[in-house]
């Protein structure tokens, strides 16, 4: 039988989308195991909540330091726990390029929006204020830029007329908690390659011939 991919969880917040993959792969329904979970701050509810879970978990604190030498730190936790893929979980940093180059095409991040629109902070805000009558949720590879690497999966939700910003946020992150663990799924199978800017399945070229 072979071994469960290893995945690296780094969070800044309550990681409420960290407690779904864990959800997740005890349910049986993503096959992976969490090796190490970072987080750059220590008042965060989601680095509470993976201790209270027994997982190995590390606080790497980010305030007042170089950005370069904050992520050497936590490249050298990742690769000393030997993750398979490094999965950013409300994780509120924009990694260095040496971060990126360390884990090529195996950082992930889920994002409030239907990339390429409202990237950043507030996208549910962003939302509401342009007046778009669906939204999602992205889950997307990380590059060196804002949330703008190559797209592995997005998962819609509908504007209704009456929503707020806290209920709109709500039934994205419901949306989140399953687009999450699909996408990692997806990536671990090792089913999907990047071509350029295109997450695609590995089949769709010999289809294509």
């Amino acid at each position: 039988m072979a071994a469960l991919k290893k995945l690296g969880i780094l969070l800044s917040g309550r990681g409420s989308n960290f407690l779904a993959i864990a959800d997740a792969i005890q349910s049986g329904r993503l096959k992976a195991e969490i090796a190490i979970v970072i987080s750059n701050r220590a008042d965060a509810p989601g680095l509470e909540a993976a201790r209270q879970r027994g997982f190995n978990a590390q606080l790497v604190p980010s305030k007042g330091r170089v950005r370069e030498e904050h992520d050497a730190e936590v490249i050298a936790a990742l690769k000393q726990a030997q993750v398979d893929l490094v999965c950013l979980a409300g994780y509120m940093r924009l990694l260095s390029p040496d971060f990126v180059r360390a884990f090529p095409n195996r950082i992930v991040n889920i994002h409030p929006s239907l990339l390429p629109a409202f990237p950043g902070m507030d996208a549910q805000k962003q939302a509401l204020e342009y007046g778009v009558k669906i939204t999602g949720c992205t889950v997307h590879f990380v590059d060196e830029h804002l949330d703008h690497g190559p797209i592995i999966l997005q998962k819609t939700v509908p504007v209704l007329d009456g929503d707020d910003l806290h209920s709109l946020a709500e039934r994205i992150l419901e949306q989140e908690h399953v687009a999450y663990s699909e996408a990692i799924g997806l990536v671990l199978s090792d089913k999907v390659e990047v071509r350029e800017r295109r997450v695609v399945h590995k089949q769709s070229r010999a289809e294509g011939k």
